[in-house]
């Protein structure tokens, strides 16, 4: 099962109440989405730790990685060794490197910056990492972490054929075997489920990749900074309405909506929920400690 945690749910401007948006997905590891400034907090007051794997970083903006710094110099003290990798769009490797080159924020232990665009960049014995670019005022990308694809044998079928024991795991292998002299396909046998999939747009306007690379998404994480009514704010801003976020969600059949990034303006955020509720019923508003099981 994925856990997915709610670091920071808010625009730019932290309140006493939210965080810049970022997030931890718990999956064979720690894995984070954006960086906000007190992040580390977050990772501790809400069960994650310190233990992270990678760090995704969709922009350069500074509320999207300030919370590196801290971080980092927290997981020195606690004695880390291991590396540390960081991925961003172009941009970020040359960027970093410099600001931790600097003595007193130079990190005790290896970190592996690299630079995305689109395609896969990253992989895990459980899911791959892809990169897409999206639609902000500076180079930027979203993410999706997908699953492979799980095959569920048919018993009665494979018995009939003569698939048994290892011919399994060689059929999952090799997609075919040969069996009493007779070519057995692995579909003939076995039915294809689609791994789950989490997309993750950062800072956006709604754009054609958005929607291409969250179709049939288990859950679609939006920039959603914007209510409705201020749709002429969020395209001066190259940001998204909740409303424009649901209509990505239903356009791309996602199954769930999780709306991000929202400014601090919106002390009563209901207004931000409504719009997209009436567009995507499955639709949520991120929280700060929320907990998300996919």
């Amino acid at each position: 099962m994925m856990r997915l945690v709610v670091l920071g749910s808010g625009g730019s401007l932290p309140t006493r109440d939210t965080l810049p948006a970022g997030f931890a997905l718990k999956y064979g590891g720690v894995f984070l989405f954006d960086c906000p400034e007190a992040a580390q907090v977050q990772l501790l007051r809400y069960g994650v730790g310190f233990g992270i794997n990678a760090i995704f970083l969709s922009h350069l903006h500074a509320d999207h990685f300030l919370g590196l710094f801290g971080l980092t110099q927290s997981m020195g003290l606690m004695g880390r060794k291991d590396e540390l990798k960081i991925f961003g769009p172009k941009g970020t490797k040359e960027f970093l490197s410099k600001i931790f080159s600097m003595p007193h924020l130079r990190p005790t232990f290896p970190l592996a910056i690299k630079d995305v665009s689109s395609g896969v960049f990253f992989k895990t014995p459980l899911f791959s990492m892809r990169a897409f670019p999206v639609r902000h005022n500076c180079p930027a990308v979203g993410f999706v972490v997908q699953e492979p694809p799980k095959w569920n044998f048919d018993e009665r079928k494979a018995k009939a054929v003569g698939v048994k024991g290892k011919l399994f795991s060689e059929l999952l292998e090799k997609k075919k075997v040969v069996v009493e002299g007779k070519t057995v396909r692995l579909e003939s046998v076995a039915k294809e489920t689609p791994g789950r999939k989490i997309v993750f747009t950062g800072d956006s306007a709604p754009c054609p990749s958005i929607e291409k690379n969250s179709e049939n998404a288990d859950l679609l994480v939006h920039d959603s900074c914007f209510a409705s009514s201020e749709a002429a704010a969020a395209k001066e801003k190259f940001h998204s309405t909740a409303r424009e976020a649901a209509e990505t969600a239903l356009k791309a059949k996602a199954k769930r909506l999780l709306l991000s990034h929202i400014s601090n303006r919106y002390e009563d955020r209901s207004v931000v929920l409504r719009d997209a509720k009436a567009v995507f019923g499955e639709s949520t508003l991120a929280k700060e400690g929320m907990e998300l099981f996919i």
